[in-house]
């Protein structure tokens, strides 16, 4: 008996938004920075093969991670467009972010540290809080303008 191939499943941008937990806005908005991508039916109305759910959840993700929508269009470009985002995939970005994501943790825990020791001081001062100016480096060569060419 031979076997038909299926036609691709289509969703609506409606169906994606109930699906994915996020605004139909936003799904255009996605489309229009290159995230991800649709195609037009007969009637010019938006469809999204079933995959694009995976790269929203990406999406989602990886914002709530802190990434910005240029950071993650970044690491879409390395991924197949024909295909869902695999496991293999993510765990590839996952890697990626994953030290960023160490490396700004480091960051805040430092800055928590410092606050800490600044609380009650009140200073703020331009030229001695290492939280208001730290490693003012062209500030130690005295006032003026030193960038201008």
């Amino acid at each position: 008996m031979e076997e038909k191939a299926r036609a691709p499943v289509l969703l609506s941008v409606g169906e994606v938004a109930r699906r994915a937990g996020v605004a139909v806005s936003a799904l255009h908005y996605y489309e229009r920075e290159g995230l991800i991508h649709s195609i037009r039916s007969s009637g010019n109305q938006r469809r999204f093969p079933r995959g694009v759910l995976r790269r929203v959840a990406v999406i989602k993700v990886a914002q709530s991670l802190g990434l910005s929508l240029a950071e993650i269009s970044a690491a879409f470009a390395t991924l197949p467009d024909d295909r869902p985002p695999s496991v293999r995939d993510w765990r590839r970005l996952s890697e990626a972010w994953r030290a960023d994501l160490d490396r700004r943790i480091t960051q805040l825990l430092g800055l928590r540290d410092r606050l800490d020791g600044c609380i009650g001081c009140g200073c703020l001062s331009m030229e001695d809080c290492p939280l208001r100016n730290g490693g003012d480096q062209l500030g130690k060569s005295g006032s003026g303008a030193r960038l201008l060419t």
